[in-house]
């Protein structure tokens, strides 16, 4: 029987891989990228901002469709706390990534599990920086604290059928179970997905991401939900938030929040933007005037 079991489990894993490799291996894309600055974005980029990614794998394409959002990727960024937290570390790093391992993100891959990486690992692809709106100095640390201490994790697949999903036709998925049907299902602590590691890290310090909203508590008899009201009046005014579970938060999330700032690093973050000074390909004025032509009734 121990034998089987093992020849067994010996095929789930081949399966695994060939099924991870298959939903890992880069589409064409034909929607043109952005020129990321790398420089301006090294220069504005905060520890704990979560920055989001358009990814170009079959599971990246499927994640797109099943949230409604260009995100199918999130990261966070650590800069250089694991150089400065463990000498050997630091020195591995550097080893590998050079002057680039003092910008690095954690992030949950697929294959690798939770790795650091290098930002300039994301210069050629569609990203977005979201920031934590007013996050406390003592709270970053602790979010960079959780996170570093995934690295090393594996990626959250209970079984074969938390990657067949990725293989079916996405679009046939009711719009009510698509939240539900990117949720895997181990649930073991050392199990995480990208977001789901960024989300119980903000968790940890009570920083809201996606929460449900609900009305403020009525007195109680004993008066003392009246008391509750009374010294905090922010809760008349805002409701009382409740955390969804961090299993369902997506991409996409960090994106709609309004906990999070969108940080524009490309240009408008750096200069005065001027839209009079945009040099336009020639011809552009010229056809768009023959469509309007075309389009006007005679």
């Amino acid at each position: 029987m121990a034998v089987r079991m093992k020849w067994l489990d010996n095929i789930r894993r081949r399966v695994i891989r060939l099924a991870l490799h298959l939903l890992t291996k880069p589409i064409p894309q034909d929607t043109r990228q952005i020129p990321n600055d790398m420089v301006r974005l090294k220069r504005y980029i905060r520890k704990g901002d979560v920055v989001l990614v358009e990814g170009n794998e079959r599971i990246s394409e499927c994640i797109k469709y099943l949230t409604q959002s260009s995100w199918s990727h999130s990261a966070i960024y650590v800069g250089d706390e694991a150089l400065r937290r463990d000498p050997q570390m630091r020195r591995r790093l550097l080893d590998e990534f050079g002057d680039d391992a003092h910008y690095l993100l954690v992030e949950a891959l697929a294959q690798e599990g939770v790795v650091l990486t290098p930002l300039q690992k994301y210069r050629d692809f569609n990203i977005r920086v979201c920031r934590p709106f007013n996050l406390s100095r003592s709270d970053c640390a602790a979010v960079l604290d959780e996170v570093l201490s995934n690295v090393g994790f594996t990626y959250d697949f209970q079984n074969i059928l938390d990657l067949a999903r990725y293989f079916l036709p996405v679009h046939l998925i009711p719009g009510r179970f698509r939240r539900t049907a990117l949720e895997f299902g181990s649930g073991e602590p050392t199990h995480v997905i990208c977001s789901s590691m960024i989300a119980n890290a903000f968790r940890k310090v009570k920083f809201p991401i996606v929460p449900q909203f609900k009305e403020p508590p009525l007195a109680d008899q004993d008066g003392k939900g009246l008391v509750r009201l009374i010294r905090r009046p922010d809760a008349r005014r805002f409701g009382v938030l409740q955390p969804v579970p961090t299993t369902f938060v997506t991409p996409r999330d960090f994106d709609l929040s309004p906990y999070f700032e969108v940080i524009k690093f490309n240009l408008i973050e750096d200069i005065k933007f001027d839209y009079r000074k945009i040099i336009w390909a020639d011809g552009g004025e010229e056809g768009d005037d023959k469509l309007e032509k075309r389009a006007s009734p005679r």
